[in-house]
């Protein structure tokens, strides 16, 4: 579901959305997804929405027509410039080839060319599978694998200067963000702003710009505050 919204959010703004790498879930639905969205100050946008999704609903694989809650994280990681060197060493990755596994169509190959790789101190597993080649998906997964290496320093710093300064920030991936209730009644609350919309299929679809600029502002005071 978030993924979709995203994709609506993106193409509403008219930029592109190519689809990485997706893993189906066992019973329906995608367990993960990778996409790439190009356009003007993309990241800058979309950084807010880093963190704990909850969804209540009634869910659409249960026969009793009972209520659950999910949860999904979001990560939002900037392309990092060809000009920013990032360090890594070849003997700290392992790399696996796969078939790809998405949904089909389009998005995705046949054939044996999916890359996963592992940087092994780290931990940081990525994935690319939509291209035909396996030397061209090799290529986006080290691009990929480079901008969350760089992110995850800048998280580190950034939490640093926070304990520093004694702040007490959601710079943390864990948090939860936002709540979307789909049952017993319809609402959408972001936790750190206060914003709030009963209107959900208009979110759903994509209209997502209050909450993203509502969030911009608050970081925007509290970066003055802290001055």
């Amino acid at each position: 579901m978030l993924s979709r919204m995203y994709m609506h959010w993106a193409e509403n703004h008219q930029f592109t959305v190519t689809i990485l790498d997706e893993l189906g879930s066992e019973e329906a639905g995608v367990k993960s997804i990778t996409f790439l969205v190009e356009g003007d100050y993309a990241a800058g946008l979309l950084k807010g929405e880093r963190g704990v999704h909850r969804l209540v609903r009634i869910s659409p694989f249960d026969a009793a027509r009972r209520r659950h809650t999910s949860f999904a994280s979001v990560d939002v990681v900037p392309q990092v410039d060809e000009n920013i060197h990032i360090e890594i060493d070849e003997n700290d990755l392992k790399i696996d080839t796969y078939r790809a596994h998405g949904a089909g169509g389009q998005h995705v190959n046949k054939t044996d060319s999916a890359v996963r790789i592992t940087h092994k101190p780290t931990g940081v597993v990525v994935s690319c599978q939509n291209e035909r080649s396996q030397y061209n998906n090799k290529t986006m997964a080290m691009k990929i694998l480079r901008s969350r290496l760089y992110e995850m320093e800048l998280r580190k710093r950034e939490q640093e200067l926070a304990v520093k300064h004694g702040q007490k920030d959601e710079i943390g991936f864990g948090s939860q963000i936002r709540s979307y209730v789909f049952h017993p009644y319809h609402l959408i609350k972001d936790v750190r702003t206060g914003m709030e919309t009963s209107n959900t299929p208009r979110f759903m679809d994509g209209e997502i710009d209050e909450f993203i600029y509502a969030y911009l502002r608050n970081k925007m005071r509290g970066a003055k505050g802290s001055e």
